[in-house]
């Protein structure tokens, strides 16, 4: 992962909450001059994810922890599995484990998830997507380690894509007022977005074709015969994306429609953390 000024400066916040005025835990019992080594220990399979930032985790507690790597992101891992050493300050290492495993239980949780789905649909040629479901102030981490898991990334946020959803639609007036409005806002402030809209029926899909101006429609909560009716009337003249209410029983039925995108907010919202600690040697 890049470590950006912003992922800098959103992992110092986060060490900030967890220390404090200090970590007097380990202070009161550990020398200020104590040295030690400590493992990586994976607790769970899953997929790797997260290195970079646990390495940026320990540069801005003590630039003077060293790193002996074994895994690297995006490696499968198993129960027993060691993914790095370190060694340092006892102390600085015990302040930092907190949120070095914070952020890695999470990320390799993400990227767990996302490879069990990409590995449902592999042969289908599908692409699957995130969402902006995601934790708060956590978005660039997770969105990483989706892409980790084999998934691509949707928008990252409300300024890089337009996506014009029912809501929009309805304060709008209607899909085709939607659309209008979208492109007249891109040409007066002289921006060029993609513009995404979301179509609750068949009857929407026609529209949006008929009035044109968009790059993708999505279809929301269809089943897998109407998306594979909708993907015909479009006929490639624009990308088609399959959302809401598709789960892992049933993505693959989803995914043979000849649907290109299927966004999957699970990939983020409903991932179980994986398992790994980190233990003196």
């Amino acid at each position: 992962m890049k470590i950006t000024e912003q992922v800098k400066s959103l992992i110092a916040l986060t060490l900030r909450e967890d220390i404090g005025n200090g970590d007097h835990s380990s202070r009161c019992c550990i020398p200020e001059e104590a040295h030690g080594e400590m493992k990586l220990l994976i607790k769970q399979d899953g997929i790797l994810a997260g290195v970079d930032v646990a390495r940026e985790v320990l540069r801005q507690v003590d630039e003077r922890i060293s790193m002996e790597l074994f895994l690297s992101d995006g490696t499968e891992v198993h129960k027993g599995d060691i993914a790095f050493t370190l060694r340092g300050s006892s102390r600085n290492m015990l302040t930092a484990e907190r949120t070095l495993l914070n952020f890695m239980q999470r990320m390799s949780g993400i990227a767990t998830t996302t490879r069990e789905y990409v590995e449902l649909v592999k042969d289908t040629g599908v692409t699957l997507l995130d969402t902006r479901k995601t934790t708060p102030n956590m978005r660039i981490f997770e969105k990483y380690a989706v892409t980790v898991g084999g998934a691509q990334n949707h928008r990252f946020g409300l300024y890089d894509m337009m996506m014009l959803k029912d809501n929009h639609i309805d304060f709008a007036g209607g899909i085709e007022k939607a659309i209008e409005a979208a492109n007249d806002y891109l040409k007066d402030n002289n921006m060029q977005l993609s513009i995404e809209i979301e179509t609750r029926s068949l009857d929407d899909v026609a529209r949006v074709l008929k009035h044109g101006g968009v790059q993708r429609i999505m279809f929301d909560n269809f089943t897998p015969d109407q998306i594979r009716e909708g993907v015909k009337m479009v006929n490639h003249r624009m990308e088609t994306e399959a959302s809401g209410g598709i789960v892992k029983e049933t993505l693959h039925d989803y995914a043979v429609t000849g649907v290109d995108f299927i966004s999957i907010g699970a990939f983020t919202h409903q991932i179980k953390s994986l398992d790994m600690s980190l233990k003196a040697m």
